[in-house]
């Protein structure tokens, strides 16, 4: 068992890192202002899920393909920038709704998906996680691969408690943006060039 201290202290690291600013709270914002505050957090739900799946990645040596196959990181990272100028090319193609039939909806589905496919197609957080996990780790404390897991479980908390926060303010004041078609239309262009940025910096990460 992981001591407590150490725990502790991989937790607050956590926190940390999680209000760094970075493109999944920034991804996190962008939609609680344009959807609402239960958009934000169907998004990080997702966002908590795709944690899941690096989790597993680092647990069982998957990670490693990524920081030893360049082929394997790039593609990765391609579909990942693809994804993101897709959603950039739907911000801007969307129009703003008029103030009496009230806020754009999107199905939970999507809202959801769309957290998980961006965070497990950001090759850098699987090598992040590959870094950052095993240093918390300790191999005479058993095994690495059920210390790698609990040590993913709460970097999840603490992720989801910082986005959940940021979906919760970012969605109270989109309810008063969204009350102006002209602050709508600002948001999507804002938005879609958010996604834009976030493409151009996935496409210029190296391993």
């Amino acid at each position: 068992m992981i001591p407590i201290d150490t725990l502790s202290l991989f937790f607050i690291a956590a926190l940390a890192l999680a209000l760094a600013p970075g493109p999944d709270n920034i991804f996190v914002l962008s939609q609680s202002a344009l959807y609402g505050r239960r958009a934000g957090l169907l998004v990080t739900l997702g966002l908590c899920n795709g944690i899941m799946v690096h989790t597993a990645a680092v647990a069982f040596g998957v990670a490693a393909i990524f920081a030893a196959s360049e082929l394997a990181f790039n593609m990765v990272k391609f579909i990942g920038a693809g994804y993101l100028l897709y959603l950039a090319w739907c911000a801007f193609r969307t129009k703003p709704t008029p103030v009496e039939r009230g806020a754009p909806v999107l199905s939970d589905g999507v809202l959801y998906r769309r957290g998980v496919v961006m965070n497990i197609t950001n090759p850098k957080v699987a090598i992040f996680f590959l870094a950052f996990l095993p240093q918390f780790a300790d191999p005479a404390l058993g095994s690495l691969s059920a210390q790698v897991i609990l040590l993913g479980a709460l970097f999840i908390v603490a992720t989801f408690l910082v986005f959940s926060g940021i979906a919760w303010f970012a969605g109270l004041l989109g309810e008063f943006l969204r009350k102006s078609e002209r602050a709508q239309s600002l948001i999507n262009q804002m938005t879609g060039i958010i996604f834009i940025g976030l493409a151009g910096r996935l496409l210029m990460a190296t391993r």
